[in-house]
């Protein structure tokens, strides 16, 4: 076996397939954030170990908070590395929450782009033949039909009284 040509054809193969599906996308991520909740649980338990450890490493002659401040810069570390596990943990969710976000996205788009084809269709088809409408009839009234009075009380000379 030579070792010019890498063992699998396509290494990276299997994270394209786990990419294209929503679900193994999640379940992979998934596993990446047990690791990081795992990792942060016991580093907080060692912030607290090495907190006890270094604030009560005293050397003689420290005065009051000498071995606080000597503790801080290592202290500060480890809850900076808690709080990038955090960030880590956090975006892991987001991102499969955006994945599965996308992927009934695309399915709405489709149905919303087959809907509004299927009516470009009906409006550019021909209308059906229907039945024929029964006409409309118009009563017409004559001049005289009662409503056709005077109109301003200066026309009021011109119809007969009662």
């Amino acid at each position: 076996m030579s070792t010019s040509q890498p063992f699998f054809e396509d290494p990276h193969a299997a994270l394209r397939e786990i990419a294209q599906n929503p679900s193994a996308y999640a379940h992979y991520l998934a596993d990446f954030h047990r690791v990081a909740l795992d990792m942060q649980a016991k580093l907080e338990i060692l912030q607290r170990e090495t907190r006890v450890h270094c604030r009560s490493t005293r050397v003689e002659g420290d005065k009051r908070g000498q071995a606080f401040l000597r503790s801080y810069p290592v202290e500060k570390s480890l809850k900076d590395l808690i709080k990038s596990l955090q960030n880590i943990t956090a975006g892991l969710e987001k991102s499969a929450e955006r994945r599965h976000a996308h992927d009934e996205k695309v399915k709405a788009v489709r149905k919303q782009r087959k809907e509004k084809e299927q009516l470009k269709d009906r409006k550019n088809a021909p209308p059906l033949p229907s039945a024929p409408e029964a006409p409309q009839r118009r009563t017409t009234q004559g001049p005289n039909s009662g409503y056709s009075g005077p109109t301003s009380i200066y026309n009021l000379d011109r119809r007969e009284s009662a």
